[in-house]
């Protein structure tokens, strides 16, 4: 559980990456520690890196049911496109890291 304290910073954090502004490393370094090891952590992280890369979704879109869903990878390079090997799609569908922990 993260206390009201951490996670107000954490979404602090998460602001300033989907807006592109500077974060130190002590504060990526927290923000993905926190992110490894907690679901809600890591959704917030994720969403910001998917805003930093994408932007705001446009409001009745279905970027925005897939944002607000928190749904794929932030990173479009990791998207799947066109036939996979099964070992892709194993790995595609593996638990992250955080769901151990719960």
């Amino acid at each position: 559980m993260i206390s009201t304290q951490t996670r107000l910073r954490l979404e602090d954090i998460a602001a300033r990456i989907a807006t592109g502004d500077e974060v130190s490393f002590e504060e990526a370094s927290f923000i993905q520690k926190w992110a490894t090891h907690n679901r809600h952590a890591y959704e917030i992280l994720e969403k910001a890196r998917r805003r930093a890369i994408s932007g705001k979704p446009k409001p009745g879109s279905m970027d925005e049911l897939i944002d607000s869903m928190n749904l794929g990878f932030s990173d479009p390079e990791r998207h799947l496109i066109g036939p996979q090997s099964p070992d892709d799609l194993a790995n595609f569908f593996k638990a992250p890291p955080w769901l151990k922990n719960d």
